[in-house]
């Protein structure tokens, strides 16, 4: 079981999300009232792209535990600052394998799509940030550390004090890659 620390939203394209009392998830399109809502893509560079795709990152989840890690190197980030809806603790996100469905609070359900790419934002709440967020593995492979995504599977509420409980999906498990 994890916790959840913080709930945030933003209902324009900003970088950090404002910290709320609770968030409303809505299955299938994601945060209500925040900029990512919606079946298609919402994230600018990606619907310059092609504004048809689905919408893999309609909720963004960070590790508190991350925020504890950067703490000693000079950055004191509060939930929300790294444009995360969704802010835990106790919970392993980068180690979930990709179809993970944490259930969080008494409806809501998430399923994890992929991991967030540190992008050069980060940069706005302190020099080096992307790149404290960026490490590698004992094989050389990089690891990428702000995070992950999901969508919205099952709608509710969520604030901060709900549980998080993890329902793995079937083998074999798919690591989880950069959507």
């Amino acid at each position: 079981m994890g916790t959840v620390v913080g709930v945030s939203s933003s209902s324009s394209h900003t970088f950090s999300k404002h910290a709320r009392p609770q968030i409303q998830l809505l299955r299938g399109l994601g945060v209500d009232g925040d900029a990512h809502l919606g079946e298609t893509v919402k994230h600018r560079s990606r619907v310059a792209r092609d504004p048809h795709q689905p919408n893999l990152r309609q909720v963004h989840l960070i590790h508190s535990e991350l925020h504890d890690e950067l703490r000693p190197r000079g950055y004191d980030i509060a939930p929300g600052a790294m444009g995360e809806n969704i802010t835990t603790r106790g919970v392993d996100l980068l180690g979930l394998p990709a179809g993970t469905r944490l259930h969080i609070g008494p409806t809501a359900v998430v399923e994890i799509t992929g991991l967030r790419n540190p992008c050069a934002q980060l940069e706005q709440l302190g020099n080096g940030l992307m790149a404290a967020t960026l490490d590698r593995d004992p094989q050389g492979n990089l690891v990428r550390k702000a995070g992950v995504m999901g969508i919205v599977i099952e709608s509710g509420a969520v604030r901060p004090g709900d549980e998080i409980r993890v329902e793995l999906p079937e083998q074999p498990h798919r690591a989880l890659e950069p959507v």
